[in-house]
């Protein structure tokens, strides 16, 4: 018997995951007076997951069809766009919240403030949900690029 799709949007406490793989990458940095090279972990992506991945995976655990989630997912991204044009913050509760934000020349005078001189460009804030950020918090497991010990 599947389940609802609801059941869904809750993250599991415990999952098996994979491990997150990183290198190591040589950085300079070009704003101290110190230009010794430094060195910095860097996570390394794996693939990507389609949209056509996750309705499958979906539709394996409720009772929708892989095309039902698939439409239901691709009108997200209007209505989302909709709704942040009219300042709203779209909250998907387990997922995050999202906002758009804009970078800002300042001026001393705000009489001297106006969209067109000021507003340099708009991007898109996302806080996570909290049970993301706690998953987080709790940390990943990780293992070396190229190394099988985790």
């Amino acid at each position: 018997m599947r389940t609802s799709c609801a059941l869904l949007l809750t993250i599991p406490k415990k999952t098996i995951a994979m491990p997150i793989r990183y290198r190591i990458t040589k950085r300079s940095n070009t704003i101290a007076n110190n230009k010794a090279p430094q060195y910095i972990m860097q996570a390394v992506n794996t693939g990507v997951v389609t949209l056509d991945d996750i309705s499958r995976q979906i539709s394996n655990e409720c009772s929708l069809s892989a095309l039902d989630v698939k439409f239901v997912l691709q009108a997200l991204g209007p209505k989302l766009q909709f709704h942040l044009e009219d300042g709203k913050i779209v909250d998907l509760e387990n997922i995050g919240k999202f906002r758009v934000g804009f970078k800002c020349k300042a001026d001393p005078d705000p009489k001297n403030l106006s969209v067109k001189r000021n507003i340099q460009k708009y991007h898109l804030n996302f806080q996570p949900a909290v049970e993301l950020k706690r998953w987080l918090k709790i940390g990943l497991t990780t293992y070396k690029e190229g190394s099988r010990s985790i």
